[in-house]
């Protein structure tokens, strides 16, 4: 298993959980990502991820390598899916172990929020009237004003 990959498929947590396991550690720190039904006061009615893999597990890659460095984590996995997804299903999924909690919560964070400001994912948004948006890296950073390629 790779520490950080992009998937077609539905998130395995419990595979993901079972990799961080480490006599080591004193903390596990996990963070979901879920499909909700509202963004920005619109009805959504579901979700679409695409995303440039390569480099977005590549980048992914370095972001846990540097918070394996920055907070001196035992372990640390993250998982990101692609395609259209429903209300209430698992898009995103973090995991750290650490020594102790306040470096495994710090990292779970720094994860999540590097992730989110550097992959190259798009994410559609599918509203319940109909009329669809493209947001996240489509309007932000090096890749603002594009949707995927």
């Amino acid at each position: 298993m790779k520490p950080f990959a992009i998937s077609a498929v539905p998130i395995e947590v419990a595979a993901l959980a079972r990799a961080l396991a480490d006599d080591r550690a004193g903390a596990c720190v996990t963070f979901e990502g879920w499909v909700r039904n509202r963004n920005e006061g619109q009805p959504v009615a579901s979700l679409e991820y695409e995303a440039y893999a390569l480099l977005a597990e590549s980048e992914g890659e370095k972001i846990l390598a540097e918070a394996r460095e920055r907070f001196a984590l035992t372990g640390a996995v993250a998982v990101h899916r692609t395609g259209h997804l429903r209300i209430g299903e698992l898009a995103v999924w973090v995991g750290v172990t650490a020594e102790h909690r306040g470096a495994a919560f710090d990292a779970c964070r720094y994860i999540i929020d590097e992730a989110k400001a550097r992959l190259p994912i798009w994410k559609k948004e599918h509203y319940a009237g109909g009329t669809t948006a493209w947001i996240n890296c489509a309007t932000r950073g090096e890749h603002a004003g594009s949707a995927p390629p």
